[in-house]
Protein backbone atom coordinates (compact mmCIF):
# COMPACT_ATOMS: atom_id res chain seq x y z
CA UNK A 1 0.00 0.00 0.00
CA UNK A 2 1.21 3.46 -0.57
CA UNK A 3 2.03 5.63 2.01
CA UNK A 4 0.53 8.82 2.98
CA UNK A 5 3.48 11.50 3.71
CA UNK A 6 2.21 14.33 5.46
CA UNK A 7 3.77 17.38 4.15
CA UNK A 8 5.90 19.77 6.79
CA UNK A 9 4.02 22.66 7.59
CA UNK A 10 6.81 25.60 6.20
CA UNK A 11 8.77 27.52 8.74
CA UNK A 12 7.68 30.73 6.65
CA UNK A 13 4.05 30.51 7.38
CA UNK A 14 2.97 31.73 10.81
CA UNK A 15 -0.63 31.49 12.03
CA UNK A 16 -1.03 34.81 14.20
CA UNK A 17 -3.47 34.19 17.11
CA UNK A 18 -2.89 37.44 18.59
CA UNK A 19 -6.04 39.58 19.60
CA UNK A 20 -5.47 42.09 16.77
CA UNK A 21 -5.49 39.25 14.36
CA UNK A 22 -8.78 38.84 15.02
CA UNK A 23 -10.86 41.85 14.50
CA UNK A 24 -12.83 42.21 11.11
CA UNK A 25 -11.33 45.67 10.11
CA UNK A 26 -13.45 46.19 7.34
CA UNK A 27 -16.78 44.90 9.19
CA UNK A 28 -15.86 47.40 11.98
CA UNK A 29 -15.47 50.56 9.54
CA UNK A 30 -18.76 49.77 7.49
CA UNK A 31 -20.30 49.38 10.90
CA UNK A 32 -19.11 52.89 12.33
CA UNK A 33 -20.00 54.72 8.91
CA UNK A 34 -23.46 53.48 8.77
CA UNK A 35 -24.15 53.72 12.67
CA UNK A 36 -22.63 57.60 12.05
CA UNK A 37 -25.52 57.98 9.35
CA UNK A 38 -27.96 57.10 11.44
CA UNK A 39 -26.81 59.00 14.15
CA UNK A 40 -26.83 62.38 12.07
CA UNK A 41 -30.19 61.62 10.61
CA UNK A 42 -31.81 60.98 14.43
CA UNK A 43 -29.78 64.07 15.77
CA UNK A 44 -31.24 66.40 12.48
CA UNK A 45 -34.62 65.04 13.22
CA UNK A 46 -34.56 65.79 17.47
CA UNK A 47 -32.77 69.08 16.43
CA UNK A 48 -35.35 70.43 13.69
CA UNK A 49 -38.54 68.76 16.22
CA UNK A 50 -37.11 70.73 19.03
CA UNK A 51 -36.74 74.00 17.15
CA UNK A 52 -39.72 73.90 15.55
CA UNK A 53 -41.59 73.25 19.10
CA UNK A 54 -40.29 76.64 20.25
CA UNK A 55 -42.78 78.20 19.18
CA UNK A 56 -45.59 76.72 21.19
CA UNK A 57 -43.24 75.14 24.14
CA UNK A 58 -40.96 79.05 24.64
CA UNK A 59 -43.03 81.72 22.88
CA UNK A 60 -46.42 81.08 24.29
CA UNK A 61 -48.82 80.25 21.55
CA UNK A 62 -51.27 77.34 21.07
CA UNK A 63 -50.97 74.34 18.45
CA UNK A 64 -54.05 75.37 16.75
CA UNK A 65 -52.13 78.90 15.98
CA UNK A 66 -50.67 77.87 13.12
CA UNK A 67 -53.60 76.77 11.09
CA UNK A 68 -54.58 80.61 11.51
CA UNK A 69 -54.70 82.15 7.69
CA UNK A 70 -53.26 85.11 8.77
CA UNK A 71 -49.13 86.06 8.90
CA UNK A 72 -48.19 89.43 10.24
CA UNK A 73 -44.95 88.98 12.27
CA UNK A 74 -44.42 92.51 12.54
CA UNK A 75 -47.89 93.63 14.11
CA UNK A 76 -48.34 94.67 17.88
CA UNK A 77 -49.54 90.91 18.80
CA UNK A 78 -47.91 88.99 15.75
CA UNK A 79 -49.46 86.21 14.16
CA UNK A 80 -48.07 83.27 12.82
CA UNK A 81 -50.56 81.39 10.93
CA UNK A 82 -48.98 78.44 8.62
CA UNK A 83 -52.12 77.80 6.70
CA UNK A 84 -51.40 79.57 3.69
CA UNK A 85 -47.71 78.18 3.32
CA UNK A 86 -48.99 74.33 3.87
CA UNK A 87 -51.98 74.81 1.57
CA UNK A 88 -49.55 76.40 -0.98
CA UNK A 89 -46.71 74.16 -0.61
CA UNK A 90 -49.58 71.09 -1.25
CA UNK A 91 -51.08 72.67 -4.45
CA UNK A 92 -47.61 74.02 -6.06
CA UNK A 93 -46.36 70.12 -5.36
CA UNK A 94 -49.79 68.82 -6.49
CA UNK A 95 -50.03 70.41 -9.76
CA UNK A 96 -46.57 69.85 -10.12
CA UNK A 97 -46.67 66.16 -10.02
CA UNK A 98 -50.31 66.01 -11.75
CA UNK A 99 -48.03 67.87 -15.27
CA UNK A 100 -44.98 65.79 -15.16
CA UNK A 101 -46.01 62.48 -13.94
CA UNK A 102 -47.78 61.54 -16.98
CA UNK A 103 -44.84 62.68 -19.17
CA UNK A 104 -42.11 61.04 -17.09
CA UNK A 105 -43.89 57.77 -16.46
CA UNK A 106 -45.03 57.83 -20.36
CA UNK A 107 -41.14 58.65 -21.26
CA UNK A 108 -39.76 55.87 -19.20
CA UNK A 109 -41.76 53.25 -20.91
CA UNK A 110 -40.86 54.70 -24.76
CA UNK A 111 -37.35 54.66 -23.54
CA UNK A 112 -37.59 51.03 -21.75
CA UNK A 113 -40.05 49.28 -24.38
CA UNK A 114 -40.00 50.97 -27.59
CA UNK A 115 -37.47 53.43 -28.10
CA UNK A 116 -34.50 52.46 -29.99
CA UNK A 117 -31.20 52.20 -28.85
CA UNK A 118 -29.61 55.22 -30.55
CA UNK A 119 -32.59 57.27 -29.41
CA UNK A 120 -32.09 55.88 -25.63
CA UNK A 121 -28.28 56.88 -25.95
CA UNK A 122 -29.12 60.42 -26.68
CA UNK A 123 -32.28 60.37 -24.21
CA UNK A 124 -30.69 59.08 -20.91
CA UNK A 125 -27.44 61.53 -20.71
CA UNK A 126 -30.21 64.80 -22.10
CA UNK A 127 -31.48 63.52 -18.84
CA UNK A 128 -28.55 63.79 -16.53
CA UNK A 129 -28.07 67.00 -18.00
CA UNK A 130 -31.65 67.88 -16.39
CA UNK A 131 -30.99 66.77 -13.05
CA UNK A 132 -27.42 69.22 -13.17
CA UNK A 133 -28.84 72.14 -14.04
CA UNK A 134 -29.14 74.45 -11.05
CA UNK A 135 -32.49 75.52 -9.84
CA UNK A 136 -31.46 79.29 -10.13
CA UNK A 137 -31.23 79.19 -14.02
CA UNK A 138 -35.05 77.27 -13.64
CA UNK A 139 -36.27 79.82 -11.77
CA UNK A 140 -34.87 82.42 -14.29
CA UNK A 141 -35.79 81.49 -17.19
CA UNK A 142 -39.22 80.86 -15.66
CA UNK A 143 -39.15 85.36 -14.51
CA UNK A 144 -37.87 85.88 -17.97
CA UNK A 145 -39.91 84.04 -20.24
CA UNK A 146 -42.87 82.14 -18.37
CA UNK A 147 -43.66 84.73 -16.28
CA UNK A 148 -43.98 87.24 -19.09
CA UNK A 149 -46.01 84.62 -21.49
CA UNK A 150 -48.65 84.58 -18.61
CA UNK A 151 -49.37 87.93 -18.12
CA UNK A 152 -49.46 89.47 -21.57
CA UNK A 153 -50.93 85.88 -23.19
CA UNK A 154 -53.90 85.16 -20.14
CA UNK A 155 -54.39 88.89 -18.85
CA UNK A 156 -57.86 88.95 -19.51
CA UNK A 157 -60.73 86.32 -17.43
CA UNK A 158 -60.65 82.90 -18.67
CA UNK A 159 -64.49 81.51 -19.06
CA UNK A 160 -65.45 77.68 -19.92
CA UNK A 161 -68.81 77.96 -21.51
CA UNK A 162 -71.21 75.22 -23.53
CA UNK A 163 -73.07 75.72 -26.30
CA UNK A 164 -76.36 74.62 -24.35
CA UNK A 165 -75.32 75.52 -20.80
CA UNK A 166 -73.48 78.51 -20.74
CA UNK A 167 -70.96 79.75 -18.47
CA UNK A 168 -69.38 76.79 -16.64
CA UNK A 169 -66.60 78.40 -15.02
CA UNK A 170 -64.52 81.34 -15.21
CA UNK A 171 -60.95 82.37 -12.60
CA UNK A 172 -59.41 85.95 -12.98
CA UNK A 173 -56.65 86.24 -15.54
CA UNK A 174 -52.81 86.49 -14.90
CA UNK A 175 -52.49 89.93 -13.57
CA UNK A 176 -48.58 90.12 -14.08
CA UNK A 177 -47.94 86.48 -14.30
CA UNK A 178 -46.49 85.30 -11.03
CA UNK A 179 -48.43 82.47 -9.62
CA UNK A 180 -49.66 79.13 -8.68
CA UNK A 181 -49.56 77.59 -12.22
CA UNK A 182 -46.19 79.07 -13.15
CA UNK A 183 -44.68 77.32 -9.82
CA UNK A 184 -46.36 74.44 -11.03
CA UNK A 185 -45.02 74.38 -14.41
CA UNK A 186 -41.47 75.27 -13.12
CA UNK A 187 -41.24 72.64 -10.84
CA UNK A 188 -42.70 70.11 -12.94
CA UNK A 189 -39.73 70.70 -15.55
CA UNK A 190 -37.31 70.07 -12.72
CA UNK A 191 -38.96 66.60 -11.38
CA UNK A 192 -39.64 65.46 -14.48
CA UNK A 193 -36.15 63.64 -14.74
CA UNK A 194 -36.22 62.44 -11.25
CA UNK A 195 -39.50 60.52 -12.48
CA UNK A 196 -38.49 59.53 -15.47
CA UNK A 197 -34.81 57.81 -14.05
CA UNK A 198 -36.52 56.05 -11.49
CA UNK A 199 -39.26 54.72 -13.39
CA UNK A 200 -37.21 53.45 -16.19
CA UNK A 201 -35.25 51.77 -13.48
CA UNK A 202 -38.07 50.21 -12.47
CA UNK A 203 -39.40 48.99 -15.92
CA UNK A 204 -36.14 47.44 -16.71
CA UNK A 205 -36.28 45.54 -13.50
CA UNK A 206 -39.54 43.58 -14.43
CA UNK A 207 -38.48 40.41 -15.64
CA UNK A 208 -38.33 39.70 -19.68
CA UNK A 209 -40.00 36.31 -19.11
CA UNK A 210 -43.09 38.55 -17.81
CA UNK A 211 -42.91 40.26 -20.85
CA UNK A 212 -42.43 37.51 -23.76
CA UNK A 213 -45.16 35.54 -21.79
CA UNK A 214 -47.13 38.23 -22.52
CA UNK A 215 -46.41 38.87 -26.11
CA UNK A 216 -46.61 35.47 -26.88
CA UNK A 217 -50.50 35.08 -26.01
CA UNK A 218 -50.83 37.34 -28.60
CA UNK A 219 -51.61 40.65 -26.47
CA UNK A 220 -49.66 43.95 -28.38
CA UNK A 221 -46.85 46.22 -27.27
CA UNK A 222 -49.31 48.21 -25.51
CA UNK A 223 -51.54 46.00 -24.18
CA UNK A 224 -47.95 44.24 -22.26
CA UNK A 225 -46.95 48.03 -21.26
CA UNK A 226 -50.47 48.77 -20.32
CA UNK A 227 -51.60 45.43 -17.92
CA UNK A 228 -48.44 44.27 -17.43
CA UNK A 229 -45.33 46.14 -17.31
CA UNK A 230 -46.93 49.45 -15.53
CA UNK A 231 -48.64 46.85 -13.05
CA UNK A 232 -45.40 45.06 -12.10
CA UNK A 233 -43.07 47.95 -11.85
CA UNK A 234 -45.61 50.12 -9.92
CA UNK A 235 -44.09 50.06 -6.76
CA UNK A 236 -40.90 51.87 -8.23
CA UNK A 237 -43.20 54.32 -9.88
CA UNK A 238 -44.48 55.53 -6.78
CA UNK A 239 -41.51 55.47 -5.43
CA UNK A 240 -40.15 58.51 -8.33
CA UNK A 241 -43.34 60.35 -7.27
CA UNK A 242 -42.70 60.48 -4.40
CA UNK A 243 -38.87 61.29 -4.74
CA UNK A 244 -40.34 63.99 -7.14
CA UNK A 245 -42.93 65.34 -4.84
CA UNK A 246 -40.32 65.58 -2.05
CA UNK A 247 -37.89 67.30 -4.48
CA UNK A 248 -40.66 69.89 -5.40
CA UNK A 249 -41.90 70.38 -1.62
CA UNK A 250 -38.53 70.95 -0.56
CA UNK A 251 -37.51 73.74 -3.94
CA UNK A 252 -37.02 77.08 -2.45
CA UNK A 253 -35.58 79.28 -4.94
CA UNK A 254 -36.84 78.35 -8.46
CA UNK A 255 -40.57 78.99 -6.77
CA UNK A 256 -39.82 81.67 -4.59
CA UNK A 257 -38.88 83.49 -8.25
CA UNK A 258 -42.26 83.06 -10.41
CA UNK A 259 -44.88 82.55 -7.35
CA UNK A 260 -45.35 85.65 -5.96
CA UNK A 261 -44.83 84.74 -2.82
CA UNK A 262 -48.07 86.36 -1.35
CA UNK A 263 -48.86 84.71 1.89
CA UNK A 264 -53.15 84.17 0.77
CA UNK A 265 -54.87 81.21 0.81
CA UNK A 266 -54.70 79.30 -3.03
CA UNK A 267 -58.17 80.63 -5.05
CA UNK A 268 -57.03 79.97 -8.45
CA UNK A 269 -54.26 79.25 -10.48
CA UNK A 270 -53.19 82.42 -12.02
CA UNK A 271 -53.11 83.91 -8.57
CA UNK A 272 -49.79 84.16 -6.77
CA UNK A 273 -49.16 81.94 -3.86
CA UNK A 274 -45.98 81.73 -1.14
CA UNK A 275 -44.54 78.18 0.17
CA UNK A 276 -42.97 76.89 3.14
CA UNK A 277 -39.62 77.07 1.62
CA UNK A 278 -40.53 80.49 0.17
CA UNK A 279 -41.48 81.72 3.01
CA UNK A 280 -38.22 80.95 5.21
CA UNK A 281 -35.62 81.92 2.39
CA UNK A 282 -37.24 85.41 2.52
CA UNK A 283 -37.64 85.66 5.83
CA UNK A 284 -34.95 84.02 7.44
CA UNK A 285 -32.53 86.78 6.80
CA UNK A 286 -34.98 89.64 8.92
CA UNK A 287 -35.22 87.36 12.01
CA UNK A 288 -33.30 87.39 15.42
CA UNK A 289 -32.11 84.46 16.65
CA UNK A 290 -34.51 83.56 19.64
CA UNK A 291 -37.41 85.47 18.70
CA UNK A 292 -40.99 84.64 17.58
CA UNK A 293 -40.70 85.08 14.37
CA UNK A 294 -37.61 82.91 14.08
CA UNK A 295 -39.00 80.27 16.52
CA UNK A 296 -42.34 80.30 13.25
CA UNK A 297 -39.62 80.06 10.68
CA UNK A 298 -38.55 76.60 12.46
CA UNK A 299 -42.17 75.37 13.01
CA UNK A 300 -42.33 75.43 8.72
CA UNK A 301 -39.61 73.83 9.00
CA UNK A 302 -40.87 71.17 10.82
CA UNK A 303 -44.10 71.07 9.13
CA UNK A 304 -42.19 70.19 5.95
CA UNK A 305 -40.61 67.69 7.40
CA UNK A 306 -43.54 66.09 8.80
CA UNK A 307 -45.20 66.45 5.49
CA UNK A 308 -41.81 64.49 2.94
CA UNK A 309 -41.98 62.11 6.62
CA UNK A 310 -45.53 60.99 5.90
CA UNK A 311 -45.52 61.05 2.20
CA UNK A 312 -42.96 58.16 2.39
CA UNK A 313 -44.71 56.17 4.84
CA UNK A 314 -47.83 56.15 2.79
CA UNK A 315 -46.00 54.85 -0.46
CA UNK A 316 -44.57 52.18 1.87
CA UNK A 317 -47.66 51.43 2.87
CA UNK A 318 -49.12 51.69 -0.68
CA UNK A 319 -46.40 49.03 -1.42
CA UNK A 320 -46.96 46.88 1.23
CA UNK A 321 -50.46 46.19 0.46
CA UNK A 322 -49.23 45.05 -3.32
CA UNK A 323 -47.01 42.72 -1.99
CA UNK A 324 -48.08 39.21 -3.01
CA UNK A 325 -48.52 37.11 0.52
Amino acid sequence: MARLIAADRPSTLKVETGRLARIDVPMIVVFMAAASMIAIVVLLLLFISWQGIQLFVKDGYSPGTILSPTWDPLANTPAFGLLPFIAGTLVVTAGALLISTPLSVGLAAFLSEVAPNWARSVVQPALEIFVGIPSVVWGWLGLTTLVPFLSDTFSGPLVVSLPVVGKVFSMPGFLTGFSWLAGSLVLSVMILPTITSVSYDSFRAVPQELRTGSLALGTTRWQTIRHILIPAALPGILTAVVLGMTRAAGEALAVQMVIGNSPTLPAAITQPVTTLTSQITLDMGNTVFGEPWQDALWTMSLVLLVLSIASVVLVRLINKRRMPL
